[in-house]
């Protein structure tokens, strides 16, 4: 099903403390520089409308949420609801994640990595621009803190088999354990818009979580 169409911020919406351009930003970036305090970073790739980013840094003000999203409506979208929420620990870069992760981050950076239902590229020539491939989760591991965790939740089954898989064969992380979403008890009260859309359908969703290995084998 295709994206609807992002709704633009408000106009007077000032979007300059919460929304980056990649392009504008230093090609080697420390996350932690893009907030005015030094706590733990997290990053989400393909933040979307921005409502993890919006409820997390919202329950967990002593943690930076960064996202990152390539669709220019959609980050601006996403910034525009931090804006309002007025959370200075939550901002989002519109550009491409694998350029970010595997070129721009420095090493050990991160405390985690949220992967929330990234697009399957279900035709076989575009499997290559699947975000969870090789390069991508040795890089993951590489900006991770020892013991960081990357969440990797999507609801098509062959990816999550094939992302365990590739994670295994990089030797960065333990093995995955099930991540479990608790019972929603409002219209919103999910992880994001996706995972909302996909639980309300009765569709099932594949949740892991993988620990950065403190020892690499």
């Amino acid at each position: 099903m295709p994206r609807r169409a992002p709704k633009k911020p408000a106009p007077g919406v000032n979007l300059s403390s919460h929304f980056s351009i990649l392009g504008e930003l230093p090609e080697l970036l420390e996350p932690a520089s893009l907030f005015l305090n030094d706590n733990p970073v997290e990053l989400e790739v393909g933040s979307g409308k921005g409502l993890f980013l919006v409820t997390s840094s919202s329950v967990h003000q002593n943690t930076n949420f960064l996202g990152i999203e390539i669709a220019a409506g959609y980050a601006r979208m996403a910034a525009g609801r931090l804006a309002i929420a007025g959370m200075p620990n939550a901002r989002v870069i519109h550009g491409d994640a694998q350029r970010l992760v595997q070129t721009m981050l420095p090493d050990n950076c991160l405390h985690a990595i949220h992967v929330y239902f990234p697009d399957p590229w279900w035709k076989a020539r575009h499997r290559k621009r699947r975000v969870l491939c090789r390069p991508f989760l040795e890089h993951a591991g590489r900006v991770l803190i020892a013991d960081g965790r990357l969440h990797v939740w999507t609801d098509v089954e062959e990816y999550y088999s094939e992302a365990m898989m590739t994670a295994h064969q990089t030797g960065l992380f333990s093995e995955p354990q099930k991540e479990t979403a608790p019972p929603a008890e409002h219209d919103l009260d999910y992880r994001t818009h996706f995972e909302r859309r996909t639980r309300l359908a009765g569709k099932p969703i594949w949740r892991a979580v993988l620990r950065r290995r403190t020892v690499e084998i």
